[in-house]
């Protein structure tokens, strides 16, 4: 005879109902009585039909995930899939799965959006991205339809749940920490422009140019995919340049491996010649040679607290507020300093 709700309730000594809002992981109950209801699920092995609940609620119980365009490039760099982890682990928590949606263009990552909203596949959506004038959002806007945003909003910003770090302060304290190991031509190596991301590390590095007097030089920003070639690219480019620079903040820590790779074809040594600071700190930037300077951002918590944020909207009605994951610097062998000397030490 299968076990029901009924029975749990009895051995937990508690309303059926609590054992239903157990499952549904409400807030509103206790963790002493959830503990409780749980342990009593465990003894008598049960286990909670999820699609029969969902039938019934009118919830499918799944979140959709959207990604960026250029879904090769996503699938490469490791910043995706700890970001994914944290997605999972968060909707996890709450009995969610996740739906991913991804496409070769814009164009068909919003065919896939629209069928998932209107097809009634997920509760809500994450865009793992923020983007300049982005037609999906306003689509999900107009609809009212639940979502959240990885990366602050281009627009609407006090409107829209999001999760992200402080980009512009970031890419200043980057900055400023090779402008105080001495170095003054400095070059910016950033991802899609269109990306609120890249626009605001870029305002954060040419922030902390001009507070230290250093007039930015056009020739040396370059803009690429945040990928290994990327910055093989970008590095080639800036090495072309009669006066080329002697640091650079690199926007991904895959793209920075791009960078000394080149500099090393071109046996430029770093940091002895070149000081990278680099952001993400994912696990390979602690193993290259040099090892990277990288800015922590967190990956994991983006994605954590991204997935608490739409679940909280989806049991609640109500959008919370934005998150804003701090960000650390972790120095390691990247950066020489030129300048003559002792350094002031930097606080971070």
């Amino acid at each position: 005879m299968a076990i029901t709700i009924k029975d749990v309730a009895q051995l937990a000594t508690v309303a059926p109902s609590t054992v239903s809002r157990v499952i549904a992981n409400n807030p509103r109950i206790s963790e002493k009585t959830k503990l409780r209801v749980r342990k009593a699920m465990e003894k008598l092995g049960y286990h909670p039909n999820f699609i029969a609940r969902s039938l019934a609620n009118q919830s499918t119980k799944i979140i959709g995930l959207v990604l960026p365009s250029s879904s090769i490039g996503c699938y490469q760099n490791p910043f995706f899939s700890r970001i994914l982890q944290g997605l999972s682990e968060g909707a996890q928590e709450n009995q969610y799965s996740l739906l991913l949606s991804t496409g070769k263009t814009e164009g068909e990552i919003y065919d896939g959006v629209v069928k998932m909203v209107q097809g009634g596949m997920v509760d809500g959506i994450i865009l793992m991205y923020s983007r300049v004038n982005d037609y999906i959002l306003t689509y999900l806007r107009e609809r009212g339809f639940p979502f959240v945003m990885i990366g602050k909003p281009y627009d609407f910003i006090e409107e829209i749940m999001y999760v992200d770090n402080d980009n512009v302060l970031a890419a200043e304290q980057a900055t400023n920490y090779l402008i105080q190991h001495g170095h003054e031509k400095i070059g910016f190596i950033g991802g899609d422009l269109n990306l609120v991301m890249t626009l605001d590390r870029l305002t954060g590095f040419q922030r902390a140019l001009n507070r230290a007097g250093i007039t930015p030089r056009n020739e040396y920003t370059l803009h690429d995919e945040f990928l290994h070639e990327g910055g093989q690219a970008a590095a080639k480019k800036l090495l072309s340049i009669d006066e080329p620079p002697t640091a650079l903040v690199v926007s991904d820590d895959l793209m920075a491996l791009g960078v000394v790779q080149s500099l090393r074809e071109f046996g430029i040594r770093t940091p002895e010649e070149m000081s990278i600071v680099s952001f993400n700190n994912v696990l390979f930037s602690e193993l290259s040679l040099p090892a990277l300077t990288s800015m922590d951002i967190d990956i994991f918590a983006l994605g954590f607290q991204a997935a608490k944020g739409i679940v909280q909207m989806l049991q609640t009605g109500e959008a919370p507020m934005a998150a804003i994951i701090p960000h650390q610097f972790v120095e390691r062998h990247s950066c020489r300093s030129i300048k003559q000397g002792t350094m002031a030490a930097m606080n971070y």
